[in-house]
């Protein structure tokens, strides 16, 4: 246990600075363990992620661990001295329920979502079916298979549109998706997105307002608009861009400001999700909301989303991590899967 003062187990996470008094809960220090970095292809943002988590965790008062963790390098569970470990991995392993169920397996407390939520919310046919179960609103979509009937997939794209998103089902922060023009280059492309991904699927392009709501121990958070200057909120535009813009008060219509944060917690529902989540939509021009996908484990990046919304209550980037670490402590009290 360090005292006020974030260690790095593996290379990759900064060390924290400064000393700060103990966090504590049930009378006693807390030791955080946060694990991030990962196999994923948003390994560097995990990273990122996972230094601001520990740097806002260290600001609180709670001693940190940072933990660079891989499947074949979970020795940081093995601990008998952390007391809560922190989720800020992100894609592959740590957002699609496998850690999520390792920790559940060995009795560990964890932040976030169970292993059933975000294996649900990782994969975005899976969750499609869900919002639409919950009556939410959804674009049409199709799965692209290889060995499938490609003239029927085409005469199938023709009737949802003329332009297509292409994107892998089980990746997070755009990674593998692409906006096309045309049935034909909607299936070439899902053809290189299914070589590289694997399962892929393809949505016709609903134009509208990029919106995301983040959720927040079951409230909804100040909603933004995101405009990106190159018209498509890609990787680059996410963490790369400062051009991105991100905007709050740009709805107007409080009754659809009122819709999006009933939607938004109905998606948070439908996938059995805890404590935190950022729920994306596209917003169409006659008001109509659709459910794009939950992030069960969004950015903590200076870029990311769910920190911005915070901020703009009130709530700093250091309150955010700690409220989540509180929540997680007491569902483990409480007993809740």
């Amino acid at each position: 246990m360090v005292s006020g003062k974030a260690q790095t187990e593996t290379t990759g996470v900064p060390d924290g600075q400064g000393d700060r008094s103990h966090a504590s809960m049930d009378g006693g220090p807390v030791t955080v363990a946060v694990l991030c970095g990962g196999i994923g292809r948003e390994r560097e943002v995990s990273l990122e992620s996972g230094r601001y988590v520990a740097e806002a965790l260290e600001a609180a008062g709670f001693d940190v661990v940072c933990s660079d963790i891989r499947p074949d390098r979970t020795q940081v569970l093995d601990r008998d001295d952390i007391d809560v470990f922190f989720l800020a991995l992100h894609g592959e392993f740590g957002e699609d329920g496998r850690l999520q169920r390792i920790l559940e397996d060995r009795g560990l407390v964890y932040t976030g979502c169970g292993p059933e939520a975000s294996r649900l919310a990782f994969d975005k046919m899976a969750s499609k079916r869900l919002f639409a179960k919950a009556s939410l609103d959804v674009a049409s979509a199709v799965e692209f298979t290889p060995d499938g009937d490609l003239g029927a997939l085409r005469a199938e794209l023709t009737g949802l549109g003329e332009r297509f998103v292409v994107k892998p089902v089980r990746q997070g922060s755009s990674v593998g998706v692409y906006v096309v023009d045309g049935g034909r280059e909607a299936l070439a492309t899902a053809q290189r997105v299914y070589d590289e991904f694997g399962q892929t699927m393809i949505e016709p392009f609903v134009f509208g307002r990029e919106i995301t709501v983040g959720v927040l121990d079951r409230r909804t958070l100040p909603i933004i608009e995101i405009r990106s200057k190159t018209g498509f909120y890609d990787y680059h535009a996410k963490y790369a861009d400062d051009r991105t813009e991100y905007l709050f008060d740009t709805v107007e219509s409080q009754a659809v400001r009122d819709g999006l944060a009933r939607e938004a917690l109905a998606c948070f529902d439908a996938l059995g999700c805890h404590h935190f989540a950022r729920v994306d939509f596209i917003l169409a021009d006659d008001g109509t909301a659709y459910a794009l996908e939950v992030n069960t484990i969004p950015g903590f990046t200076a870029h990311s989303l769910l920190p911005k919304a915070a901020a703009r209550v009130g709530v700093s980037m250091d309150r955010l991590c700690a409220q989540i670490v509180g929540m997680a402590w007491s569902q483990r009290n409480a007993g809740v899967k």
